[in-house]
């Protein structure tokens, strides 16, 4: 995800403003509307009031006309302001005119508007008549500024001459669309400059006359109503506001537009960035879609440049093959059908990352499970019974909609939040196969109401879907689709479900991972059941264990190294009787552990190679159940680099000989083969 300053795609998220991390919540802050009455909390010379106010103008952009969201009841649009419910467009910022068809805004104000799902920004006057734009004739992106013309003139094409000399400590007004409720003009002083940060370049002017987020794009005046600034930004330690000063506008190219801007990209999986800069340009004039195509085309660029050089640069280090991977690579799997990061801690240790905060049930035992980590938020999703698998794997609005029951997403609608109930079909439905070779589903859904879209990578499994999603603005769909891809490759999951569900699953091979495309599941109920894998086959009567469909079967993937390449491939396979019944069969398979690991796993592969409890074969006591374990075809020179073990439990208390006998039942068809 690349990050910024303040300005660029930072600004377009604070302008949409869509968040969602511990709350799960989606909060949309709404933007004020214009069309409303000019106020003026201290003004200049009165004579120049009506000329400040016709050279001034909103930036905004339309309102979305068609919905796709459907809502749990009608929206109550009657608890908003008359003004809101009715106007066509959003206010955004703040422009003016400098001469005849030259008008002036800032650039994160025309950025946020680059993308938009519902229309290109346009300027409204007081009157509330709207006016395209048509050429855009300057734009940097690093001094924040835009130059354009429009397609029609208003009428008296009134504008603001300019001052490019001010006086220091001199009466200064800003003038601008403040919150959105119309332009306000506000008095201070013009206090100082101050060098911009990346290398001095220019000099931002510092003012003290009050400045709200809807000023963005205004200008700055002297006492005799001249412009001398662009209103910008806020400072963020101090009561001062910042300005451009308008002899960088004057003095702009007017043929090129200019990006020479620092960035920083950051992945959720390691603490490092990759630093960098936006260095671009492209020929002006060109009207608005040309510039959004080509502002978007480079900035896209520069975002896989940098996710590029990030991962290079880690390459050596990165899972599996960095310094603090060989815990999980030398662990057996956890058996979590809830989807972990694989990141790397302050230590430098490559641990899982995440876990179940909340749980949703669905009807005919499905749910909905979700927590996050970092800007991903991460769900399991178990398919209802009642819901045949054909449907539930090719029909991404129904998903969505499961998902969508955990009642986490709302829209705001003055007091009141009003649950989502369906994004709809979503607007683009792709595949993706990520370096472990597993088949994800990729959704985009838009939310044109508040100019995001939701981007979502979901990996069919036995029992449903492992989700990975973000919101995000919709100038910010490519950032979170290359990062996600990126993150798709440290997300780990192992796969569950009944015995039916594993049936449906595996029935459908465009379903299946790589590590999955040879399993068998071969059951005859209440009589016989075996799995067969690449490098495992098992089976067992129903002497050992009751056979139904309803018996829960998991296998855990694993890491592992073959001629110094790393692959998924079974770990664990474990089937029990159900959720709650302590009954269960397992085969694990064990790697020798490499020097840098704690004694912990030096001294558990010891007892696997000599067979010591409790792989020896013996029954044992732990709490009310009682298991039994062993090792299998262990190799006799003692120097093995991996090893199998059976294992058989079940509740309550047995003759040592009945156990020794399920165990025999259990490994008499178990054969291990190299992967």
């Amino acid at each position: 995800m690349q990050t910024s300053n303040g300005l660029g795609r930072e600004a377009v998220s604070k302008a949409c403003a869509v968040l969602y991390r511990v709350a799960l919540t989606v909060c949309l802050v709404a933007l004020a509307l214009g069309q409303s009455p000019r106020v003026y909390a201290a003004s200049p010379d009165p004579s120049m009031v009506s000329k400040i106010d016709a050279a001034t103008f909103e930036v905004v952009i339309p309102r979305a006309v068609d919905d796709p969201l459907t809502y749990e009841k009608p929206l109550p649009l009657d608890l908003l302001p008359y003004q809101e419910r009715t106007d066509k467009y959003f206010s955004i910022g703040t422009a003016f005119a400098i001469g005849h068809n030259r008008y002036v805004t800032a650039g994160h104000v025309f950025l946020a508007a680059v993308g938009d799902l519902t229309g290109p920004p346009a300027l409204r006057d007081a009157s509330g008549r709207v006016y395209a734009i048509d050429k855009i004739e300057k734009f940097s992106l690093q001094q924040d500024f835009v130059m354009f013309s429009l397609k029609e003139q208003p009428n008296g094409d009134a504008a603001l001459e300019t001052n490019a000399k001010p006086s220091m400590n001199s009466v200064v007004y800003a003038v601008g669309n403040a919150l959105g409720t119309g332009v306000v003009i506000r008095d201070g002083l013009y206090t100082s400059d101050t060098p911009e940060d990346e290398n001095g370049r220019w000099k931002w002017m510092r003012f003290s006359a009050a400045a709200s987020p809807g000023n963005s794009g205004g200008p700055l005046l002297d006492q005799n109503g001249k412009v001398i600034g662009v209103v910008l930004m806020k400072s963020p330690n101090e009561n001062l506001n910042y300005a451009l000063p308008i002899g960088e506008v004057l003095n702009a190219s007017d043929s090129t537009a200019v990006m020479d801007k620092r960035e920083s990209y950051e992945l959720d999986i390691i603490e490092e960035n990759q630093n960098g800069a936006f260095k671009a340009q492209f020929p002006l004039p060109t009207s608005y879609d040309d510039f959004s195509a080509n502002y978007l085309k480079l900035l896209d660029r520069n975002s896989e440049d940098l996710l590029k050089a990030l991962l290079q640069q880690q390459g050596k280090d990165l899972f599996p093959h960095g310094a603090g991977s060989n815990h999980i690579l030398h662990d057996t799997p956890e058996l979590s059908l809830f989807p972990e990061l694989i990141v790397r801690n302050r230590s430098g240790q490559w641990v899982y990352s995440g876990r179940e905060l909340n749980r949703v049930p669905l009807s005919g035992n499905g749910y909905v499970a979700s927590g996050y980590v970092g800007h991903n938020f991460l769900t399991h999703l178990r398919r209802p019974d009642d819901m045949k698998a054909a449907t539930f794997y090719n029909d991404p609005k129904q998903m969505m909609d499961l998902v969508l029951k955990t009642g986490y997403w709302t829209r705001q609608v003055g007091p009141e939040k009003v649950k989502i109930v369906s994004l709809g079909k979503p607007a683009s439905d792709t595949t993706y196969t990520d370096n472990w070779q597993r088949r994800w589903k990729v959704f985009v859904w838009s939310l044109p109401y508040i100019n995001a879209q939701m981007v979502v990578f979901a990996l069919p499994t036995p029992d449903g879907y492992t989700i990975m999603m973000r919101m995000n603005p919709s100038v910010g769909t490519h950032d979170s689709m290359i990062d996600l891809k990126a993150l798709t490759d440290f997300l780990n999951v192992d796969y569950g479900g009944t015995l039916a569900q594993w049936k449906d699953f595996l029935a459908d091979k465009s379903l299946l991972p790589e590590v999955l495309k040879d399993a068998r599941v071969d059951v005859d109920y209440g009589k016989h059941f075996r799995y067969t894998a690449n490098n495992v086959t098992f089976g067992y009567p129903i002497t050992l264990q009751p056979i139904d469909p309803d018996n829960l079967l998991a296998v855990g993937v694993g890491y592992y190294e073959n001629h110094d390449k790393f692959a998924l491939q079974t770990g664990v396979v474990q089937l029990r009787l159900n959720t709650t019944d302590p009954d269960r069969i397992s085969i694990k398979r064990h790697i020798a552990p490499s020097a840098d690991l704690d004694d912990n796993f030096k001294e558990g592969w010891g007892k696997l190679v000599h067979k010591q409890h409790p792989y020896d074969g013996v029954p044992y006591n732990d709490g009310d159940e009682m298991d039994i374990a062993t090792v299998v075809d262990a190799p006799a020179n003692n120097a093995p680099s991996e090893l199998y073990t059976a294992f058989y439990a079940t509740q309550g208390t047995h003759k040592p000989e009945e156990m020794k006998a399920k165990l025999d039942l259990l490994t008499q068809q178990l054969k291990v083969k190299s992967p």
